[in-house]
């Protein structure tokens, strides 16, 4: 993990070289394996490259509910950093190992009663998966099966292509505001970029966690299938995107997030400083105390 920052798209050269190969080869379907294949797994983050498609699965192993731990985030960067370094991945699909559940986002205990440090390293560590992953060379798309509220929602809006398990009982949403913390501007930028200001702003108010078939409505998600579907379409829409050239579509991707990852590259200190201040405020610290006492009334 760089600590003074990571170059995004909109600084790093384009993977010229992977433009000038034939077309992907079609995923093989669901449920065989992938050849030839490399994996590597991590304590939560399990990532299989099949090199004849160029295309990763990376599946969150961090149970019970995939949270954004500082952990998490460090061992999510350093994979999406292997893949856009190797040549042989052109894509990404990111999804859950874990039932029911994508991300429940930012793991509440990396952000109460902890030092200062703990919290710089931390929100700088969340700064660092949004800008890897908002601003990739590759081609992005969540396969989300399961919830994916706040952080998980983030994950899911950085991607270039979202499709949701069709099930109204998964939802999706930034609903930062129920827990009395206001949503970063970076969060808020990608979240009008995909659903639009009017959308995103009543969103962001309420705290809305959409169920399944409204964030697909709202054009949170792109599309809705049943689940047993959910990788057997997603492996379509990344052949679909691969099959134009990498070059075109990489300036593109530039053009489009160039702004919104330029603001927090600009504004990252004052935005790691920010958060301490908001987070280290007892208001703030007693709100997230409340909420994990819920967590531990529920599970119980």
């Amino acid at each position: 993990l760089c600590p003074l920052g990571v170059l995004p798209l909109c600084c790093r050269l384009p993977a010229w070289d992977r433009a000038t190969r034939p077309p992907p080869s079609p995923l093989q379907p669901p449920g065989l394996p992938l050849a030839p294949c490399r994996s590597f797994s991590n304590n939560k983050i399990q990532v299989e490259l099949d090199e004849s498609s160029g295309v990763a699965v990376m599946k969150f192993k961090s149970p019970p509910v995939n949270s954004l731990s500082l952990e998490f985030l460090t061992e999510f960067s350093i994979s999406l950093e292997k893949l856009e370094n190797n040549r042989a991945c052109r894509g990404v699909i990111i999804t859950s190992a874990l039932p029911k559940i994508f991300s429940s986002g930012l793991d509440i205990t990396e952000m109460c009663g902890k030092s200062i440090e703990h919290y710089t390293e931390f929100w700088r560590a969340v700064q660092e998966m949004w800008l890897r992953l908002y601003g990739s060379n590759m081609v992005t798309v969540a396969a989300v099966n399961g919830s994916s509220p706040a952080g998980g929602c983030l994950i899911a809006l950085s991607c270039d292509y979202r499709i949701m398990a069709e099930n109204p009982k998964f939802s999706i949403g930034l609903n930062e505001a129920q827990l009395g913390i206001v949503a970063p501007f970076w969060f808020k930028d990608t979240f009008v970029n995909v659903v639009g200001h009017r959308i995103a702003e009543r969103s962001l108010q309420l705290g809305s966690l959409h169920p399944a078939p409204e964030a697909h409505k709202l054009g949170l998600v792109d599309e809705l299938v049943p689940e047993e579907k959910l990788m057997e379409k997603a492996a379509a829409v990344m052949a679909q995107w691969l099959a134009l050239p990498d070059h075109a579509r990489q300036l593109t991707k530039t053009m489009m997030r160039k702004v919104v990852l330029d603001r927090l590259v600009a504004h990252r200190e004052e935005d790691i400083k920010n958060f301490i201040s908001f987070v280290s405020k007892e208001s703030i610290q007693k709100s997230l105390r409340m909420y994990m006492e819920m967590l531990k009334k529920k599970k119980s």
